[in-house]
């Protein structure tokens, strides 16, 4: 029986305790409480083809259109395929996905033999840039948190231990492979914890920017483990901005179920603004949606738009988005009477730990899933409610390779390549290593808020090489402590916010949610990735 050590909380490292625990001895380690990560901020949804008006062939080519050409369509294939059973699972483990009228019982796909027959009763909405309504959603817009709630009864219930309050601070490695984490608790302690295998399941950096959806233990901490230990990674420069996160302080999620419903964006005179953007209006694909808002407040002088979904009727929006109603109401606004004013916000990390099918990195032992990881499958743009199906299709998919023999170079030939960002790049094939930022004993302490200023400003949306070289010049000078669970989070975001910079700077294009205004139009020499091939690092 294998030692497995799982750091983080949200569906990904939740799935994989559960399937690790049937063979393995297991600890899951958490930053904060159990309960807390992204996963239970998730309001839309998660999107598999469970109808039949849908096919997997859609779904697949939906996922590869939104990454803007440099999406991996094995890793699209393999998610959007196993992703209905992936489905069926979670209502097995408990998750009450909402119902046409109101029915219970198990849901189904086709393919799955009896269940299919109840596949219909599922309740189901549509989200920008999907083909068909395949989102399927619990509680309204409280899906993230009725997964969050049932997983974690699950865990509960196996005895599997837990570790609370315990903060992963780096990687222990011994001849090039993982042998474990290095932790500190909140009252200050230090320790080991040995293993045969880690699983990364730490989730995003939000807590990069000024305005994120993000709660506020996503720091990037896994992320950060894995560059100081050498772990390869790659597309650090696609960071998808929400488009509308309700302005006010927080940045609560406004879903985008609420536009694929028919709510409509407005300017600071009521008039529509998307029409004119893009062919799908408020349905186009999240990038272009939230520059779409970012340019039209930069001409109200920075003003927020506004979210009208006053048509669809106060009792749907009730019953339809519980959450959103609350906060809504817990900040003044009455969303059913008058359009309430919405803001991008950092979202999601579609770069990370570069990671092969099953979740390996290029480290032996070391496995990555979730958020924190990169398969390729999210390319340039996630598709909307894709995120919580890929960590829960490649959480599965990683437990069934522990005690495996480690495939040479695992991460370092992945069936796509990043895109090219120069012709210098595209004839070597390579692309530069990430800076990291100065040791701890240089440079100058600083401050969260102007880190988070910073990188808003310079690297956010908007991006140019005077910006990005003023960003890196300023990472390059700050130092963090490491005395307190803050210090590290600090330290944490300094060194993925270099390795940030220092991927947009490289990407000498724009591309997905990577936006050079010094470089507007994608690059001739980024088509379909899948085509090209990258040699091991």
């Amino acid at each position: 029986m294998s030692a497995v050590v799982i750091v983080g909380t949200g569906i990904a490292g939740l799935i994989c305790a559960l399937r690790a625990a049937e063979r393995h001895d297991v600890t899951l380690v958490t930053k904060a409480g159990v309960t807390d990560s992204a996963t239970r901020y998730a309001q839309g949804g998660i999107a598999a083809a469970m109808f039949p008006d849908d096919s997997v062939a859609s779904h697949v080519a939906d996922t590869v259109r939104a990454a803007a050409g440099v999406g991996s369509r094995r890793a699209a294939e393999i998610l959007c395929n196993e992703g209905p059973q992936r489905i069926l699972d979670l209502i097995r483990l408990g998750v009450p996905f909402d119902r046409v009228g109101g029915q219970e019982g198990v849901g189904g796909a086709g393919g799955v033999g009896r269940e299919q027959s109840v596949a219909g009763d599922l309740a189901r909405g549509r989200e920008a840039a999907h083909s068909v309504a395949r989102v399927l959603h619990a509680g309204g817009d409280a899906t993230g948190r009725a997964i969050e709630t049932a997983l974690v009864a699950a865990v509960r219930a196996a005895g599997i231990t837990v570790l609370e309050q315990t903060m992963l601070t780096d990687l222990a490695l011994t001849d090039g492979k993982v042998g474990g984490i290095h932790t500190l608790n909140a009252t200050g302690r230090r320790s080991m914890l040995r293993a045969d295998a880690v699983i990364l399941a730490t989730g995003g950096a939000g807590q990069l920017y000024r305005h994120t959806t993000n709660p506020a233990v996503s720091c990037g901490d896994g992320l950060a483990a894995a560059i100081r230990a050498g772990a390869a990674v790659r597309d650090l420069e696609f960071y998808q901005f929400h488009p509308t996160s309700l302005a006010v302080p927080g940045n609560p999620l406004v879903s985008e179920a609420v536009r694929g419903e028919g709510a409509v964006l407005l300017d600071d005179r009521g008039r529509r603004f998307m029409p004119a953007e893009h062919p799908d209006a408020e349905l186009a694909p999240r990038d272009v949606v939230a520059r779409a808002i970012a340019e039209q407040m930069q001409r109200q002088d920075g003003a927020p738009v506004l979210l009208d979904a006053t048509a669809l009727g106060r009792g749907y929006l009730s019953e339809r988005f519980p959450e959103i109603t609350r906060i809504c109401r817990a900040n003044g606004l009455d969303w059913a009477a008058d359009p309430v004013p919405v803001t991008p916000a950092a979202h999601y990390w579609m770069g990370g730990i570069r990671t092969d099918h099953f979740g390996r990195t290029s480290i032996p032992g070391l496995f990555a899933v979730g958020e924190v990881a990169c398969s390729g499958v999210h390319g340039a743009n996630r598709l909307a409610s894709n995120s919580l199906l890929e960590a829960l299709v490649f959480a599965w998919r990683s437990v069934a390779m522990i005690g495996e023999p480690w495939p040479s170079a695992a991460a370092d030939r992945p069936e796509r390549a990043a895109a090219l960002p120069s012709p210098a790049v595209a004839r070597s094939g390579r692309r530069p290593a990430p800076v990291l930022p100065s040791s701890a004993s240089a440079g100058d302490p600083f401050v969260r808020v102007d880190l988070q200023r910073l990188m808003w400003d310079e690297a956010g949306l908007y991006r140019t090489e005077s910006g990005l070289r003023t960003a890196a010049d300023r990472l390059a000078g700050w130092r963090a402590s490491t005395h307190t669970i803050a210090d590290r989070e600090d330290g944490n975001l300094l060194t993925v916010a270099t390795a940030l910079v220092s991927a947009a700077l490289a990407r000498r294009e724009s591309r997905g949610a990577h936006f050079r205004s010094d470089y507007p139009a994608a690059s001739s020499l980024a088509g379909s990735l899948d085509e090209l091939t990258h040699p091991a690092a």
